[in-house]
């Protein structure tokens, strides 16, 4: 077979598809070291259907057969150089020729896609990946801060007063947890009931001969705090402390109408 017949054979255009077997590929690749116009045909033929690919991929979405054929052979026409033969071409090598360009079209077109599929895929783990971590550093720090609170209130010289609910609210119960060396005074109130809009709970030092309320601050992130527990700065010396619902930004004195609990220093 010399080397006109064996470029008409369609066997080049089953070698760029990738359907030839390995025995095949190895006869082809030695046919391309020993002929140039070999390897040129091959180029040529991955050139045409690159350009092919490009051209009705993204928007022809409808590929026929008769649309391949016509751009292949428009394009064999303008760069391809015409070999008049002597012997007519084999129809069914022509063909296989044509079926194995599809082929490898098909093959690009999905190649394409399922790299398209992969990154976003890749882009879904990242941010998947990314919430997860900032979920771990969150879970994290909650920890540490309750490894914290937890080892403050268990101290040696805390002192503890609990505070009953008054008539406003007989069911309300909280608790004091007085740190005098710090001057820190932690407040469990996870008996109280969720304020409504508007309104906030104020936290009170009181001294009792006279009674004199002295502000320790107001609640404001009563909602957000899942444990109900808060933490709040105390120089006072203290002999009772109590909680009432204020409006939103404290007031200067007890609203006593609406004193939810109090409770004093054991002597």
């Amino acid at each position: 077979m010399n080397t006109q017949t064996y470029i008409d054979s369609g066997i080049l255009e089953l070698y760029v598809a990738g359907a030839l077997t390995a025995k095949e590929n190895e006869e082809v690749y030695n046919m391309m070291l020993k002929h140039p116009e070999v390897t040129q045909e091959v180029l040529a033929i991955e050139t045409a259907v690159l350009k092919l690919t490009k051209e009705v991929a993204p928007k022809n979405r409808v590929i026929s057969f008769e649309t391949i054929l016509s751009k292949l052979r428009n394009s064999n026409n303008n760069d391809a150089k015409i070999i008049a033969l002597n012997k007519p071409k084999n129809n069914w090598f022509t063909y296989t020729g044509w079926a194995a360009t599809i082929l490898l079209a098909a093959g690009l077109l999905w190649t394409i896609n399922e790299k398209n599929n992969l990154e976003s895929e890749i882009n879904t783990v990242q941010t998947e990946k990314e919430f997860f971590e900032n979920r771990v550093n969150t879970i994290n720090t909650d920890l540490a801060e309750t490894k914290t609170l937890l080892n403050a209130l268990r101290a040696k010289d805390i002192i503890t007063i609990p505070l009953a609910g008054q008539a406003v609210y007989p069911e309300a119960y909280a608790k004091a947890y007085w740190d005098k060396e710090s001057n820190t005074v932690y407040l469990d109130l996870q008996g109280l009931p969720e304020p409504p809009e508007g309104k906030v709970y104020q936290a009170w030092s009181l001294t009792l001969n006279p009674l004199t309320p002295t502000s320790l601050g107001t609640i404001d992130n009563f909602k957000s705090n899942e444990n109900k527990i808060f933490k709040l700065t105390n120089a006072n010396e203290s002999q009772a402390f109590g909680i009432t619902l204020e409006p939103a930004g404290g007031s200067a004195s007890p609203t006593l109408e609406q004193l939810y609990t109090l409770g004093a220093l054991q002597s």
